[in-house]
């Protein structure tokens, strides 16, 4: 059984996604970032960045636990584990893994920021809301070039690429995203909305997660409680 540490946001889904497609047991732990669970001791052993999702996994490669932190490694982990979705030869996983990091390095933190200045920057910075608007569509305009290609974003089969990806275009409005605009883009994440698995992944903690309206949550989350030493 392994035990994940998370919360309702695009990182959590990845690996609750990742974790219901591979048909893998686990529990979920609550790690509620608009109240400091992330910056409890407990947390930050196994995830020193005090970011969302870590996992335990008490059967690791040598049969001994391992706790991991960061969702992209936990994806590629969770595949080597299982032999499943990071493609079968050395040329797959390598497609597979520049798409991984296409999310990982820019498109989950360029969305974040877009989404960030566009619906919960305490004023309106034109320019901010400007670049990273821009630089969203920008995105979405590649990957829907490559999904012009192919049916997935490594190719012809659903990979860990596409659920890293998926999570984050979900909100696709508040990054200032019209799907009609990129079909491709449409296409597929019509098809990975339809997927069982993932309907159950990104269910996974949603009913404890609130709009965030509270003053102090938005300063654990955005003030600078992130910047204590601990």
């Amino acid at each position: 059984m392994i035990d994940v540490y998370s919360w309702a946001t695009p990182n959590g889904h990845k690996v609750h996604i990742m974790l219901e497609e591979c048909g893998l047991p686990y529990t979920a732990h609550a790690i509620d970032i608009g109240a400091g669970d992330q910056f409890t001791p407990q947390f930050l052993k196994i995830s020193p960045n005090n970011k969302i999702p870590a996992i335990v996994d008490p059967d690791g490669p040598d049969g001994q636990p391992i706790s991991l932190f960061e969702s992209g490694a936990i994806l590629i982990y969770l595949a080597g584990k299982t032999g499943r979705f990071l493609g079968e030869t050395d040329r797959e996983k390598y497609e597979v893994l520049q798409w991984v990091m296409f999310q990982m390095g820019g498109l989950g933190p360029m969305l974040g920021q877009a989404h960030h200045f566009r619906m919960y920057a305490p004023e309106q910075i034109e320019y901010a809301v400007n670049r990273y608007t821009n630089e969203a569509r920008r995105l979405y305009q590649v990957m829907d070039k490559q999904l012009g290609q192919h049916a997935y974003l490594a190719g012809e089969q659903y990979t860990i690429a596409d659920i890293a990806c998926f999570p984050w275009t979900r909100s696709h409005k508040n990054q200032g995203i019209d799907l009609a605009d990129f079909p491709n883009v449409k296409r597929w994440f019509d098809a990975i909305s339809a997927r069982p698995a993932v309907q159950r992944g990104v269910s996974v903690l949603a009913d404890k997660r609130k709009p965030l309206q509270d003053d102090k949550a938005r300063e654990l989350l955005f003030g600078a409680s992130q910047y204590q030493k601990r």
